[in-house]
């Protein structure tokens, strides 16, 4: 029998604005590099791998607000959220000292200039980004919405934790350019004609987190459905049936059912 690949944990942010053009939110996605090894060419949030960094930072009491009653794994998953938002979007969930609004697009813009190149590189770490501009994470400006565990038997795994956040104003994001190569903001309905289409390749979470998205119509919805909610463990398990592929998942989860037909998983 082969050994079950023990999961990576890892955070992914939705990002969430209101469309100035319709009523429907629109959320910030990136196109994966096509030489990166997970999900290349795919469309994604931003996101990755909770790092030993962000284990030193939930030491750090003093440099996040928002984490009372949260655990260290919790606290973990929160701030790789936004470290990996920064690294890949450069739009950054943090207040300065004493303040209880989140920094302004000039400050973030500074400091993105002056840190985010070097923090992608591993030339800085994002404790000395927060120490050097003495800013406090703002973890609660990020709503648990969707807990997703890659199924047994892929190589690669990750026990991710989705969260929804609204974008701190006039913080427009862009992609870094070697992770992922475009970025835009667009509505779930967009992103899944597009999926339809074609014209982006959207892995399986994704795609049903979209879907699910696309049911509020503003942020302000979103963000008040989303809190308070239990959210639900989804790991797939996938069947063959007639030559093709099944994932089933939680019906309790909210992805309206539980057996889903797919191609790629990603």
């Amino acid at each position: 029998m082969a050994e079950i690949v023990t999961p990576r944990p890892a955070s992914t942010v939705l990002l969430l604005r209101d469309s100035t053009a319709a009523a429907e939110i629109e959320v910030f996605m990136m196109v994966r590099h096509h030489q990166i090894e997970f999900n290349s060419g795919a469309l994604v949030f931003p996101g990755g791998s909770v790092e030993t960094g962000d284990q030193a930072i939930v030491e750090r009491g003093e440099l996040y607000s928002g984490g009372d009653g949260l655990d260290a794994a919790s606290l973990s998953f929160r701030i790789a959220g936004i470290r990996e938002t920064f690294e890949e979007s450069g739009i950054l969930l943090a207040r300065p000292k004493g303040s209880a609004a989140l920094i302004d697009a000039a400050r973030a813009g500074a400091i993105e200039a002056a840190h985010r190149a070097a923090l992608n590189e591993r030339k800085v770490t994002f404790l000395d980004v927060l120490i050097a501009n003495d800013l406090r994470l703002a973890l609660d400006a990020l709503v648990p919405y969707a807990h997703w565990i890659t199924p047994e038997g892929m190589p690669k795994r990750f026990d991710t934790w989705f969260f929804l956040a609204a974008a701190p104003p006039d913080q427009l994001g862009a992609h870094d350019g070697r992770e992922s190569t475009d970025s835009i903001w667009v509505s779930p309905r967009e992103a899944l004609a597009g999926g339809d289409s074609g014209r982006f390749k959207l892995p399986f979470p994704t795609m049903r987190n979209l879907i699910k998205l696309g049911k509020q119509a503003r942020v302000a919805d979103a963000l008040a459905e989303a809190t308070g909610r239990p959210v639900v463990t989804v790991m797939p398990v996938m069947t063959r049936l007639n030559g093709g592929r099944q994932l089933v998942i939680p019906r309790e989860a909210g992805y309206d059912g539980e057996v889903f037909e797919v191609g790629a998983l990603g």
